[in-house]
């Protein structure tokens, strides 16, 4: 019980000094601030301790919708998520329910903080999806999409070939 009341304490102090950080700095002084760095501390421990091996706390999505009525691909929405763990998700509106890791696409980030999507009008098209390594490079893949073909775990890979690649001079 001590353990908690101390954690609890700790994490009250860690939150109060956060929010005074944000209130007084600027985003670029706060984000180098010590309370940053030890809220960082803190939730990579967190995350490292309840399974979350690349430690960033949460997710992200994005989306990009077919939007040009000409095309046999009209109001096709493709949808990228990551997970706490740091894994990537595609889903194509064609194929419901199905989310494909982005793993299974060679050249890919293992830890992909954020998502990016877009998507050009033709039929065939293709899928631009964007990934931010934990780790601060940006990699990219350019997948074909076709009008009778969704997106599945099957075909993800070699719609998406030769894979994802670095992006050079990320400067982040």
């Amino acid at each position: 019980m001590k353990k908690l009341a101390w954690a609890a304490r700790g994490l009250t102090a860690v939150s109060g000094a956060l929010l005074l950080g944000s209130l007084v700095a600027s985003p670029a002084a706060a984000a180098d601030s010590p309370g940053m760095s030890l809220a960082r501390e803190l939730t990579s421990e967190i995350g490292a301790k309840y399974g979350n091996r690349c430690g960033s706390w949460g997710g992200d999505v994005s989306s990009a919708v077919v939007d040009y009525s000409g095309s046999d691909l009209f109001e096709t929405v493709f949808r990228a998520a990551t997970d706490r763990r740091g894994h990537a998700f595609l889903n194509d509106s064609r194929n419901p329910g199905e989310w494909i890791n982005l793993g299974l696409v060679p050249g890919a980030p293992g830890c992909t903080a954020d998502t990016s999507v877009a998507v050009t009008e033709e039929d065939p098209g293709h899928l631009f999806i964007t990934l931010l390594a934990d780790d601060g490079v940006i990699y990219q893949a350019q997948c074909v999409t076709v009008s009778g073909t969704p997106l599945t775990s099957a075909n993800i890979a070699a719609a998406c070939a030769p894979g994802f690649t670095a992006i050079p001079g990320t400067p982040v």
